[in-house]
């Protein structure tokens, strides 16, 4: 079973950045795109980037836009995403994904890490 291990949540000030890690620790066929969602509380699982492993295409929420950015390693086998001009309503469980045919929707995913824990205070 595919393993996601997500790291580099915490709490950081409105304006502030991040970058959050997450392993792939198990190479599995098909894993066509690579993403993170996240989940405020109270709120359903939300898409925020994805990019594909093989040519880097990278997709973005449009709230994100232009704030975060979405990489990956695949020597490392790990997909990053770093977020700058952080705002209050950034805050949320950010987890990373995979899929074998890409989407914007959690559904297309199939697998998934245990979430990592963004705050930022206003």
């Amino acid at each position: 079973q595919v393993q996601l291990v997500e790291s580099g949540g915490g709490l950081v000030q409105a304006g502030g950045s991040l970058r959050l890690s997450c392993v792939i620790r198990r190479k599995i066929a098909n894993q066509y795109v690579m993403g993170w969602f996240r989940q405020a509380s109270g709120k359903e699982r939300e898409f925020v980037a994805a990019i594909t492993r093989r040519t880097g295409v990278s997709d973005y929420a449009d709230s994100v836009k232009g704030r975060f950015a979405i990489s990956r390693d695949n020597v490392r086998n790990t997909v990053y995403l770093q977020m700058a001009s952080l705002k209050p309503e950034d805050t949320a469980v950010y987890y990373c994904a995979t899929s074998a045919s890409g989407g914007r929707s959690a559904a297309d995913f199939g697998s998934w890490g245990q979430g990592t824990q963004v705050t930022v205070s206003s």
